[in-house]
């Protein structure tokens, strides 16, 4: 018999999409460029809405935004985001306001590669280029923002970022395992650790 695995509270039963995002991605450290943008590009267009639905519609992301490149989605155009708005498909969140950010930030994005070297650099700089480790017991022990998401949102803003305030920016520290905020008794609590 398989043993079940412990995961953190936060994490829906019985929801494939959700275990395997859980269990594969939630919390490891990257410092992946381009990964990272996938991210921001994700997170910011999640503001208002479930992460389940942003988990449904990545691929469609993926494919509709050149797999993520930051080099190709700053070239996008004024007829892009009237293509994108105007798909028949569900493939992403056709939101006006979340589509120019998007091509907005890729082009503040490659800004701040070429100030710091990697983007990475720049965002791991909020945590001192460590991940934090925090000792999560129950669902009430999440935190929405911390100082560390509230100054780097605040020097994004700052930036020309857009769509990504420090609620946002927290969840993605905890997505890019800036901040291990797996349950400590979730079986990727440890895992995770750098």
């Amino acid at each position: 018999m398989e043993k079940i695995k412990k995961r953190c509270p936060w994490v829906p039963k019985d929801n494939l999409l959700y275990e395997k995002y859980h269990d594969i991605e939630w919390g490891v450290p990257t410092h992946n460029d381009r990964k990272l943008f996938e991210f921001l590009v994700l997170e910011s267009a999640q503001a208002g809405l479930s992460w389940e639905t942003i988990l449904k519609k990545r691929k469609g992301y993926k494919k509709l935004f050149a797999n993520f490149n930051p080099q190709k989605v700053v070239v996008f155009t004024k007829r892009d985001v009237t293509r994108l708005l105007n798909l028949t498909t569900s493939e992403i969140i056709r939101n006006r306001s979340k589509i120019e950010a998007t091509i907005n930030n890729a082009k503040k994005f490659l800004e701040v590669q070429k100030e710091f070297g990697t983007f990475s650099k720049y965002q791991w700089g909020f945590v001192g280029g460590k991940q934090i480790v925090n000792k999560v017991r129950r669902i009430q022990d999440y935190k929405v923002s911390t100082s560390q998401s509230d100054a780097m949102a605040k020097d994004m803003k700052k930036r020309g970022f857009k769509f990504l305030g420090s609620t946002t920016l927290y969840a993605h520290m905890q997505a890019v395992g800036m901040v291990n905020d797996h349950a400590v008794d979730c079986f990727r609590y440890r895992e995770v650790m750098k």
